[in-house]
C-alpha cells in the first residue's frame, strides 16, 4: 500500500470502503452501494459488458450465486484526491468449486469524502 503518514486516515477510509464494496457484492446491498458510488460511476466486467451506475445497481440487486466472497492482496494507492485500489477475490461457485478474480476500483475525494467513480472486475 502506498501512503504517506498524512494519508493514513484516507487509507483507513479507503480500506473500509473496499471491505464494504466486497460485502455489498456478496449480500446484494444496493443501499450501501448508493452511499458510495458516484453518480457517474461506470463498471467494466470481464465479459466485456460496461454498466453505468443505475444498471450496476439493478444487476447488483439480484442475489449472487457465489458464496464466501473475500478480498486479498489489496493494494491502495492514494494519488492526491484520487485513489486506485487493486485486489484479488476468492469465492465458492454454486457447484462448490473455488473461483477467483481481480478488481480495480477508482475513488475520488469530493467534499472530504471518497466516492467510487469506476470499477473493473474479472472472475474465473
Amino acid at each position: 500500500m502506498s501512503a504517506n503518514p498524512k494519508s493514513i486516515p484516507d487509507l483507513e477510509q479507503l480500506l473500509e470502503l473496499n471491505a464494504l464494496y466486497i460485502r455489498s457484492v456478496q449480500h446484494s446491498d444496493v443501499a450501501a452501494f448508493r452511499r458510495f458510488l458516484a453518480p457517474e460511476f461506470m463498471c467494466s466486467n470481464g465479459d466485456g459488458s460496461y454498466l453505468d451506475r443505475e444498471e450496476f445497481l439493478r444487476v447488483s440487486a439480484a442475489p449472487v450465486k457465489i458464496s464466501g466472497l473475500e478480498a486479498s492482496e489489496v493494494d491502495v494507492r492514494i494519488l492526491g484526491d484520487t485513489a486506485v485500489i487493486h485486489g484479488r477475490t476468492s469465492f465458492v461457485k454454486p457447484d462448490g468449486t473455488r473461483g477467483g478474480g481481480r478488481y480495480t476500483d477508482v475513488y475520488q475525494r469530493r467534499d472530504g469524502r471518497w466516492s467510487c467513480v469506476a470499477a473493473h472486475v474479472t472472475r474465473g
